[in-house]
């Protein structure tokens, strides 16, 4: 059984804060190693529930951020940005499960870190006309190419959106949101315990399933006229409304291709600190 971790890093355990998963500070050369432990813990409850090989795709910011010397050697990672599936990379491989590790709430809900794709300029992402975190949208990729979501972690809010996307998914809460920088926290020592049992148990549920490839809408609603106005240049997206634009697309993966264009846009059209 070949299993994939999309691994992000604002759902890690202990992560509550920006300088927590921004590279370069104090605070994040910490939190990588709290990261790595969480991925670790996984990968040891996947094998002892049965899987040969273990691709954790990194999946958080520049993509540099787990610690390859730290790493379960039942592992490979993948590193390094500029991936045709971004956080799904490897989806397409022949995977019998994906995991998503370390995940968080989607833009404009509440929970610790939330966002989709860009920290603060986007203020709402919906698939399909249903509100959509990063989770959602990725469960979708994997469901075209016939991949089961096996597991999903981070805080409670992620958890509970992980419910309705993914339902028989196991889910690990390593902490519960107070706000968007404040989290009620367990210790790694905890956390690591729940989520190698969670995976192991999540095993059951590995097999690849007959693949599902519909047409999909997106759209996005920014925090600025600008972005929308920028990210309507893109051929196919329509501007919908002072700050929101939307489009269609024949599958889930040109779907993300033009989402992650659209993101892209937006994000290089922002102006200092007045966005």
């Amino acid at each position: 059984m070949r299993i994939l971790i999309s691994a992000d890093m604002e759902g890690a355990t202990g992560v509550t804060w920006t300088a927590d998963v921004v590279a370069q500070t104090e605070q994040w050369q910490r939190f990588r190693r709290l990261f790595t432990d969480d991925v670790n813990a996984c990968v040891a409850g996947l094998a002892a529930g049965g899987a040969t090989a273990v691709l954790v795709n990194e999946a958080h910011s520049a993509q540099r951020n787990l610690l390859l010397e730290d790493l379960d050697p039942r592992a490979r990672l993948l590193t390094g940005r500029h991936k045709p599936l971004s956080m799904m990379q490897g989806v397409d491989s022949g995977i019998d499960g994906a995991v998503f590790l370390g995940y968080h709430a989607g833009a404009g809900e509440e929970g610790v870190l939330a966002h989709t794709y860009l920290e603060n300029s986007v203020t709402g992402v919906w698939l399909d006309g249903v509100p959509a975190s990063e989770g959602r949208l990725n469960a979708a990729l994997a469901a075209e190419h016939g991949v089961p979501v096996l597991l999903v972690t981070g805080d409670d809010r992620t958890c509970a959106d992980a419910a309705d996307y993914a339902p028989g998914a196991r889910t690990v809460a390593v902490k519960e949101c107070v706000s968007r920088y404040a989290a009620v926290c367990a210790p790694p020592q905890v956390t690591g315990a729940m989520i190698r049992t969670a995976a192991e148990e999540a095993m059951n549920r590995a097999g690849r399933v007959p693949g599902n490839v519909t047409g999909h809408r997106v759209e996005v609603e920014f925090d600025a006229t600008h972005l929308a106005a920028a990210a309507a240049v893109v051929p196919t997206v329509e501007q919908l409304g002072p700050r929101r634009v939307g489009f269609e697309a024949a599958s889930m993966t040109l779907a993300m291709q033009a989402f992650k264009v659209v993101t892209a846009i937006a994000a290089a059209a922002v102006e200092g600190i007045y966005g």
